[in-house]
């Protein structure tokens, strides 16, 4: 964007600003014009700025500072003419600009900020920093400096300000901390005025005139320093700016932007590539807009650059646009709508991914500790802690407030624009369904903050949780499983529904639950209140108050509910019924009521109930919200009920009252309701008087009390107060009282007022006035002087008599002691309690009629119960009786009959034992009917109770067993005819009569009852039964029932036979196919379409799918004419077939001439051919054949032949064969009669190519025929060899076979060779040679065959057929005289030959190698070594190594090893895995640290010698394997000392260095074993530190070996030592498990005890004591040969370089050796002479 072309001179742009909203960008110019652009860079308006004072003219000022407001409406602009303006710009573009803050000051204002709501910052020439509200039009001095201030920022939460000022300082104030604890006031002198400054999240950043741009710390130490002083091309940075984010800051200067970027991992600032751009000259400002995506460089020619900055840009979906601005922002644009929204971590944490879900109206994105949410439509952004879980959280969005995470079985709930989260629980339950969350849906009165949560704790269990508070308000559990919940808006009330369809509502505050609904398909509440909908089947409920559960609406609906839809001032139930949808429409009314009374909004619910007509429902609303309104003091509105409710006196009346409170609200202002007449006439209201009186005597109102009593003619209590507040009107008012009661004939209430003043008599006179004797008579027996008045009493009595009110008068006459006039006022008055109290004090006689009298008169009353004990005291038995039976009080009734005698007793038992028989107490009655000698009763109640077994019991202790069988039999034929059959059974059964049973059910066709008893009591009759039912049923046609039962009895035959003969053929097929079998069904659809016939057959049958098995199944039975018919019919390609079947069926019955016709329909000539030469009709077959099948006459004429041969007659056969052509027939049958000269005759005249094969057929039967045949082959060949036929004599001789003449057969052999050699081509007789000989090998005539082989020059053969017969000097001889190129191969042979027979002895005379390789391959290992000893080095080290491979794999690696040490070890590379080998088994195997082990160690340390010596010798020296293996002498050698040590107790401290120093070669060592045996050493000389660093490194390792990888181990101890880190893993645990656990105890002990330093002892180099390098220098000392230690004194060199040990070690160790003999460190020292060429001539030295 340009703000003007840009010119040639200077018109720079002063100052530029961004608004917060990201909507409008303004430009001040040179001339001091605001430009306003939009976020596109097109202009969109524009305005000038004024001067302070209008008579310097335009120009006398320059804009220098300018900022948005946070709500970006207004405009802040800091001038040079000490003032600054804030201009009102409006929202729209084109809106009118206003200034509405003006703040001036003393010096110009040289920048200026706007970090918060009313609060610009802003700096002065003078070097103060102050402060302008715009709230109040008032400006302060927040701090002040003496220099003129160049630059002002701030943070990124605008909390915090920055300053920079001409003399370098930067200066740092805070509004608020944020608790970050940094300090405030001066924090840096920049080396000059910091022109450019930003103050980014992690650092500080300033740069001016001297081309440096230096980043300070929090506390102002310098982090970094970009120098560019030396760079010809920088000029100086004029300003700067940091993202908004804080995470990069970009500095201008002479035609370029340079850009720093925080590393947060490294914790430094990057620089990026510059910006540079030619020709754009000094960059004057520069502003980044608040979202990160742009930022705009002003140049001084007037134009401004803006740059896109983001990190990168991505589209989602093709829906959203994602701007990554900053590592911790992204700006989220809808490409559809342009809306954008901008994410941003506040901890400045890198956005990982950006994913929008839920519809696409919800962000989600992750940094590395925390969770980003927002909600696109409202742009309500949440950011909160969260650890990283690999991406399983599943997140559900069908909340509008709230987001639900679910994670590992947490739900944690997130409000949106809330930072916190706003609380988590334990869930494993998914589903939306089963949680519900309820965000301040709707406000209530009295509640600020509304969040609850219902959860499932289980599948049973429902909790309840207050968000707000976190903790729980109540839990639920159900019996059966919960699969749906949800809490009104409001969070009261919780709704659930379970399993078994039941909808229970719960109510939070009372914790009470209750059933609603059974068989609930769908529940929902309805949006915006609290009524409810739910389906019940096929009924619509609808509770509009859900207070009142019990009162439900409910209409009937035709399909299921799919929805609620409300809006419109409707509400909706949307129902599918079929295809459509129907809306059912709820009252709105009830719903839009109950909801305003439930938020307390009483005018909302007053202006709905007046749109509304009077109805009960409408009454009763008008009704609560009066109710309500009166609490809620909302007199107006209660007065509006009353009214519509026709209360007119209570509308009046508050009407007056709202006129007193209206009036009082006037005069005093404030709430009328509160003045007291306001009160106390709501009081009244309420009928609570004694409120209203309170209310009126606190404001000493005594008058207004006393009126509002005597209006309401409360007179005792107006005189009440009269009387407390000592009124003096006190008297009138009593006397006024008085004639009024009088006045309105209230004597009673008189009498009361003169008896409470103490006038008796007239009180009396009053009473007995208004007809009261009896409160006449109260008074007198309290008053004594009154009783003394006999006329008095006498005129009181006689009014209560009259009165019949008898027991007063009776109370009266004993008072004045009249005893007998009390007793008769008693009785007549019934009250006997007194009368017999009386009585028992002045008339005893009496008591007992009394007593019946009292109990006459409470059976009169209907009061049995309390009868009973009058009549047992007044001895009237009967009467208790009946009174007990009638109070129905059996227990008393029994225990009074027990005490009578029999005669009284018998006749009211049974009516007892009635009422037990009723209550099924069974036992008790019987013992009662027993008792009342009514046994048959009891029999009787048995019976009808069913309880045949204990009648029959009863019965048969008191009734003759045949008059028992009478008497139940009777009572069943009864039960019979009442139809009471199962009750008749248990008669009959009971008395063992169960055939009557049976005969009974027969009778009345019960047939399964029959069959249960004939199979209770009959199993063996059961079958038969079953078939005789279903006989009977089939004949009375009830041919189902009769099917049930031939299936029964196992007659299923007899069930399809019944149904065919009924016609029923689909019942007949549905049971065979059920129970025939497999093809019984098929039997039964056969005779079915065989009873229809025709084309309703073949329909059938292929409705079967049996048509073709039909048509067999016809065939098989010889229905021919039906098979033939359904063929036919529809399938045509079977009638041959049957034809075929129908001609076998007629050759079977033997109609020849039938079946040949059928045969030759079936096409099928050849069998009727066959039938004929079956039946020997040799002239039938011939003509059938000739006609129909020409093919067949030969087999004819083989036929007749073949009868002839029968019958011997050969002749005839043989002209029959070859009329038929057939001589080979012929010739076969000769052969089969051994007629080999007659065969031989037709073979030479009709088939002379099978002459010779005949011939040899011939032969071979000789042959067979032992002995004699061979001879006669043999004769045969000298027949042929006399008549010079050699070459038939020697095939004739071949022919000769072993028959058990071998001597014969060789002659044979040998004759057919020498024919051969004679007489035939040469070609031919090598042939012959070549078959004899081996026959002659086989028999074991060798000599023969290789002579016969000579003779042919065959010489090969020939060696081999010596060969073969083991005659090797023959062999051999032949070779060297006739062809000695084949004298190796009989070697070769002979070789072989000894080597398979085994004989290696022999062998080792031939050929060595082989006989080794045989002792290797038998395993005669010692053997092999002895025999190779004595051959070459080579050769024995072939072996050797062959031999310890061989140990080392069986585990031998001790043998290998010794192995080496008797015949040396040789320097071939093939053999160094072998050495590796051992040395790696020996400094693994256990029981090595030992005195013991020496030898074992010696004998390494000897062999790795002899190898390294070898090695110096070979090509090998100075490779890596010769390093290799001289550092493994070296640790033999170390391991060898520390042994020979272990055997001498004052070496101890030098085996255990031995131990340590051997730690540096862990690559080459079993480090846990190492680290243990080091650890156990120091242990043992005290050296403790060292044993508790090696013994704990020695667990870590143990711990490693166990998970596989030292991933773990911490190196910590180790830094500084050349002990190696990078180890191989063990592949086991070198060391017991017992042994483990010792150290691990040890270890534990001594961490706990806390007495050691975990550091290894140093020496005088500062480095580890074993260490051979010093870490400080890097010098690498000697080790010691003695201990291995750094020799850092005291040397004593050897000859050979790089050999030297501690003087004092090795004196040590010659005194050891002196003092010990020790016979192990003496060969120590004579190996160290060896190695070291020589010892040191050194002499004793004790100091």
């Amino acid at each position: 964007m340009v703000t003007k072309d840009s010119q040639d001179g200077a018109a720079k742009v002063t100052c530029m600003a961004w608004s917060q909203n990201n909507a409008k960008f303004a430009v001040c110019t040179v001339d001091r014009v605001v430009l306003l652009y939009d976020e596109h860079g097109e202009r969109r308006d524009k305005f000038s700025t004024k001067p302070a004072d209008m008579k310097f003219g335009r120009k006398s000022y320059m804009v220098k500072g300018m900022a948005f407001s946070p709500d970006s409406t207004k405009i802040a602009i800091g001038q040079t003419d000490n003032i600054i303006y804030v201009y009102k710009i409006g929202e729209d573009w084109g809106d009118k600009k206003v200034i509405c803050n003006k703040f001036i000051q003393t010096s110009a204002v040289t920048c200026l900020q706007w970090p918060a709501e009313c609060i610009i910052v802003f700096g002065l020439a003078e070097g103060k920093v102050r402060l302008a509200n715009t709230k109040t039009n008032k400006s302060s001095t927040i701090y002040g400096t003496d220099s003129y201030v160049v630059s002002l920022t701030t943070n990124c939460s605008g909390k915090g300000i920055l300053s920079g000022h001409a003399d370098g300082t930067i200066v740092r104030y805070f509004f608020d901390d944020e608790g970050s604890g940094e300090s405030q006031g001066k924090l840096v002198n920049h080396s000059c005025p910091p022109y450019a400054l930003a103050w980014a999240t992690n650092s500080i950043v300033a740069a001016g005139c001297d081309r440096r741009i230096v980043a300070y710390g929090k506390e102002g130490h310098v982090l970094q320093t970009f120098d560019y002083s030396r760079d010809p091309q920088e000029r100086e940075f004029t300003t700067a700016a940091a993202s908004p984010g804080g995470q990069s800051v970009v500095l201008g200067s002479y035609d370029r932007l340079r850009v720093l970027n925080w590393s947060p991992r490294r914790s430094l600032w990057e620089e990026a590539k510059p910006k540079e751009i030619a020709n754009l000259y000094t960059i004057t400002a520069l502003a980044w807009k608040r979202d990160g995506s742009r930022l705009c460089a002003g140049t001084l020619c007037g134009g401004v650059e803006q740059f896109d900055c983001c990190l990168r840009r991505s589209i989602y979906k093709n829906k959203f646009e994602l701007t990554y601005v900053g590592p911790s922002q992204v700006i989220v644009k809808n490409l559809s709508s342009g809306t954008r929204v901008v994410l941003k971590s506040h901890y400045g944490y890198e956005v990982e991914e950006v994913k929008i879900l839920g519809k696409e109206r919800y962000l989600v994105a992750h940094t590395s500790d925390t969770l980003l949410l927002g909600d696109l439509n409202t742009n309500r952004l949440s950011e909160v802690a969260w650890q990283g879980s690999g991406g399983n959280e599943k997140y559900f969005f069908e909340n509008e407030n709230v987001c639900m995470i679910f994670n590992a079985g947490e739900l944690t709930l997130v409000e949106y624009g809330s930072n916190d989260t706003l609380g988590s629980v334990r869930t494993e339950f998914m589903n939306p369904h089963l949680i519900s969350v309820r965000i301040n849906e709707r406000r209530q009165r009295g509640m600020e903050d509304n969040k609850k949560l219902a959860y499932l704790v289980d599948i049973k269990t429902i909790a309840v949780v207050d968000l707000i508070g976190g903790y729980n308000i109540g839990t639920i559990s159900h019996e059966s499983r919960v699969d749906w919940l949800e809490l009104n808006e409001t969070g009261h009330k919780l709704l659930f529904r379970d399993r078994k369809l039941r909808l229970h509502l719960y109510d939070v505050e009372s914790c009470s639950k209750t059933m609603i609904l059974n068989f609930c398909s769908y529940v929902q509440w309805v949006p915006g209140s609290d009524v409810l909908v739910a389906q019940n089947r096929n009924s619509l409920c609808v509770w509009y108050n859900i207070e009142a559960p019990e009162r439900v609406t409910m209409s009937s609906i035709k399909g299921d509910i799919i929805g609620l839809e409300r809006g419109g001032g409707k509400t909706e139930v949307m129902v599918t019924e079929g295809v459509t949808t129907v809306a059912y429409t709820l009252d709105e009314g009830l719903i839009e009521f109950g909801t305003a009374i439930d938020d307390g909004n009483y005018t909302r619910a007053t202006a709905f109930l007046e749109t509304l007509e009077m109805t009960p429902e409408t009454e009763a609303m008008w009704k609560t919200l009066s109710k309500l309104a009166l609490e809620a003091r909302q007199l107006h509105i209660a007065e509006r009920c009353f009214s519509a409710l026709g209360h007119v006196a209570k509308a009046r009346f508050l009407h007056e009252t709202n006129e007193i409170a209206d009036q009082v609200s006037r005069e005093y202002g404030g709430e009328g309701t509160d003045f007291y007449q306001v009160r106390a006439r709501l009081a009244m209201l309420e009928k609570n008087y004694k409120l209203a009186e309170m209310i009126f005597l606190e404001q000493n109102a005594v008058e207004e009390a006393m009126d509002m009593y005597q209006e309401l003619h409360r007179w005792d209590e107006c005189i009440a107060v009269a009387e407390a507040k000592g009124h003096p009107a006190l008297e009138k008012l009593r006397r006024g009282y008085y004639q009024w009661l009088m006045d309105t004939q209230q004597e009673e209430r008189a009498g009361e007022l003169q008896e409470s003043q103490g006038d008796g008599l007239a009180a009396i006179s009053l009473y007995l006035k208004a007809g009261l004797p009896a409160r006449a008579a109260r008074l007198v027996l309290t008053r004594e002087e009154l009783l003394a008045d006999m006329e008095l009493v006498e005129h009181i009595t006689t009014a209560l008599i009259k009165g019949e009110l008898y027991e007063r008068a009776g109370d009266l006459f004993e008072k004045i002691r009249n005893p007998q006039r009390a007793l008769e006022c008693y009785c007549k008055g019934n009250a006997f309690m007194k009368a017999v109290e009386l009585a028992r004090l002045a008339f005893p006689a009496e008591v007992v009629r009394l007593e019946e009298a009292w109990g006459d008169h409470l059976v009169q009353q209907k009061q049995l119960d309390a009868a009973i004990n009058h009549y047992i005291e007044a001895r009237c038995s009967i009467k208790a009786i009946e009174a007990a039976l009638g109070a129905r009080q059996w227990k008393k009734a029994i225990y009074i009959l027990d005490l009578q005698d029999r005669n009284t007793a018998s006749k009211y038992y049974p009516r007892v034992a009635q009422h037990y028989a009723s209550l099924q107490e069974y036992e008790i009655a019987e013992e009662l009917y027993t008792k009342g000698d009514r046994t048959k009763d009891a029999i009787d109640m048995y019976t009808q109770a069913g309880r045949w077994e204990q009648a029959h019991k009863l019965a048969m202790k008191c009734m003759r067993p045949e008059d028992v069988s009478v008497l139940y039999i009777t009572q069943a034929q009864e039960m019979e005819k009442q139809g009471k059959y199962r009750e008749a059974e248990r008669l009959y059964v009971t008395v063992e009569e169960p055939d009557l049973a049976i005969t009974m059910f027969k009778k009345h066709k019960l047939y399964d009852d029959m069959i249960r008893l004939v199979g209770k009591h009959h199993p063996d009759l059961l079958s038969d039964t079953h078939l005789h039912l279903g006989k009977e049923l089939e004949a009375e046609g009830r041919l189902q029932e009769a099917e049930y039962h031939y299936l029964e009895a196992q007659e299923w035959k007899a069930t399809v036979n019944m149904y065919r003969s009924n016609g029923l053929w689909e019942e007949a097929y549905r049971v065979a196919k059920a129970h025939g079998g497999a093809n019984a069904h098929k039997h039964v659809a056969y005779l079915w379409a065989k009873s229809l016939g025709g084309e309703a057959a073949v329909r059938l049958l292929n409705k079967l799918g049996l048509l073709e098995a039909a048509i067999d199944h016809a065939a098989d039975n010889c229905s021919f004419e039906f098979a033939f018919e359904l063929s036919r019919l529809a399938l045509k390609h079977k009638t041959p077939e049957i034809h075929l079947r129908y001609a076998m069926y007629l050759e079977d019955e033997g109609k020849f001439e039938e079946a040949e016709a059928e045969f030759i329909r079936a096409g099928k000539p050849k069998e009727a051919v066959l039938m004929f030469v079956h039946n020997q009709d040799w002239e039938a077959a011939q003509r059938v054949a000739e006609a129909h099948d020409p093919d067949s006459v030969a087999e004819v004429l083989v036929g007749q032949a073949r009868g002839a041969l029968e019958e011997k007659d050969f002749q005839k056969a043989e002209g029959l064969l070859l009329r038929a052509q057939r001589p080979g027939l012929a010739l076969n049958f000769y052969k089969e009669a051994g007629l080999w000269s007659d065969a031989l005759r037709i073979c030479k005249d009709y088939v002379p190519g099978q002459l010779e094969a005949l011939q040899e057929e011939y032969e071979r039967e000789a042959t067979k025929k032992g002995a004699r045949g061979t001879e006669g082959i043999a004769e045969q060949a000298r027949h042929w060899e006399q008549t010079g036929e050699y070459s038939r004599a020697v095939d004739c001789y071949l022919r000769v076979r072993d028959s058990g003449s071998s001597s014969l057969v060789e002659k044979c052999w040998m004759k057919a060779a020498e024919l051969s050699i004679k007489f035939l081509p040469p070609q031919r007789s090598l042939e012959v040679v070549r078959a004899v000989g081996p026959q002659l090998i086989g028999i074991g005539k060798h000599s023969a065959a290789a002579e016969l082989y000579l003779n042919l020059d065959l010489v090969k053969e020939a060696i081999d057929a010596f060969i073969e017969g083991e005659e090797w000097n023959k062999a051999k001889r032949v070779a060297k005289e006739l062809d000695p190129r084949y004298e190796d191969y009989v070697d070769q042979r002979y070789k072989e030959f000894l080597k398979n027979q085994g004989r290696v002895d022999s062998l080792v005379g031939v050929d060595v190698m082989a006989a080794l390789d045989l002792y290797v391959e038998q395993g005669q290992w010692d053997k092999c070594i002895e025999t190779a000893t004595k051959q070459n080095y080579k050769i024995l080290h072939k072996y050797v190594a062959l031999y310890a491979t061989h140990l080392i794999r069986e585990g031998g690696c001790a043998q290998a090893l010794a192995l080496y040490v008797q015949h040396g070890a040789p320097a071939n590379p093939q053999n160094f895995n072998i050495y590796k080998r051992i040395f790696t088994d020996v400094v693994s195997s256990p029981g090595t640290n030992s005195a013991e082990a020496y030898h074992n160690w010696a004998d390494l340390r000897d062999v790795l010698f002899n190898l390294c010596e070898n090695l110096v010798k070979s090509s090998e020296a100075n490779s890596p394997s010769h390093e290799e293996f001289e550092k493994m002498l070296l640790i033999a050698h170390y391991y060898a000392t520390r042994s020979a040590a272990q055997s001498v107790k004052q070496l101890e401290t030098v085996a255990a260095r031995l131990s340590i120093s051997l730690l540096r070669h862990t690559q080459l060592l079993p480090a846990d074993k190492a680290f243990y045996e080091a650890g156990i050493a120091a242990k043992a000389v005290g050296w403790e530190n060292m044993a508790f660093i090696f013994l704990n490194r020695f667990l870590d390792l143990t711990d490693a070996i166990e998970e596989g990888t030292l991933d773990a181990l911490d190196h910590s101890d180790f830094q500084d030592t050349d002990i190696p880190f990078e180890v191989p893993l063990p592949a086991k645990q070198h060391i017991p498990e017992a042994q483990r656990e010792e150290v691990r105890d040890w270890v534990l002990t001594v961490s706990v005890d806390q007495r050691l330093e975990q550091v290894l002892p140093r020496d005088e180099r500062g480095a580890y004591e074993a260490s051979l390098v010093a870490a400080s220098t890097g010098v690498r000392a000697l080790p010691c040969l003695i201990t291995g230690y750094p020799i850092l004194r005291n040397k004593i060199e050897f000859k050979r370089p790089g050999k030297a040990a501690n003087k004092d070690n090795w004196n040590k160790f010659l005194m050891a050796i002196k003092t010990s003999h020790s016979p192990v460190c003496q060969d120590v020292l004579k190996f160290i002479s060896q190695w070291c060429g020589g010892l040191p001539s050194t002499s004793f030295s004790f100091q």
